[in-house]
């Protein structure tokens, strides 16, 4: 139940964030919005950690295996460029739209082909008609 609570509230801060990222690119560029955004979580993720009581060393990233488990933040650094783009674009509402079916998608296919050292999961015919009414869903949010 927790789970569900917190993805909710996850997904309800991405979309308030994405408006708030986007209103400041406006006010400077998507660059340097970007760039505000992940120095900002820096600097709230190492009080949190210090806060905390600094759970794992900081040699312990260097232990991770793969090392390429590594580019979370790199990534993280496109998926804000990304995010701001699609709301200046399509608008709250529909880049969300958009952003949560890619998430579903690409979610489902690592599943599926168990990547990334996530276990695999057999392949369900109800999985896949979830996806095809949620692509439903978009055609039908995005009717004029």
């Amino acid at each position: 139940m927790w789970g569900i609570i917190i993805g909710m509230i996850s997904g309800a801060l991405m979309s308030v964030q994405g408006v708030f990222n986007s209103e400041v690119t406006k006010q400077s560029s998507v660059w340097l919005a970007a760039a505000f955004v992940q120095i900002s979580a820096f600097v709230v993720c190492v009080a949190a950690w210090f806060v905390t009581g600094r759970d794992g060393t900081i040699g312990s990233l260097w232990q991770v295996h793969p090392k390429y488990m590594l580019l979370g933040g790199a990534i993280g650094a496109f998926i804000t460029y990304t995010v701001i783009q699609a709301m200046n674009q399509c608008g709250p509402a529909r880049a969300v739209v958009f952003i949560v079916t890619a998430q579903i998608i690409v979610a489902y296919v690592i599943e599926l082909m168990g990547i990334f050292g996530v276990d695999k999961q057999p392949f369900e015919w109800r999985k896949l008609i979830g996806l095809v009414v949620i692509i439903a869903g978009i055609f039908t949010f995005k009717w004029k």
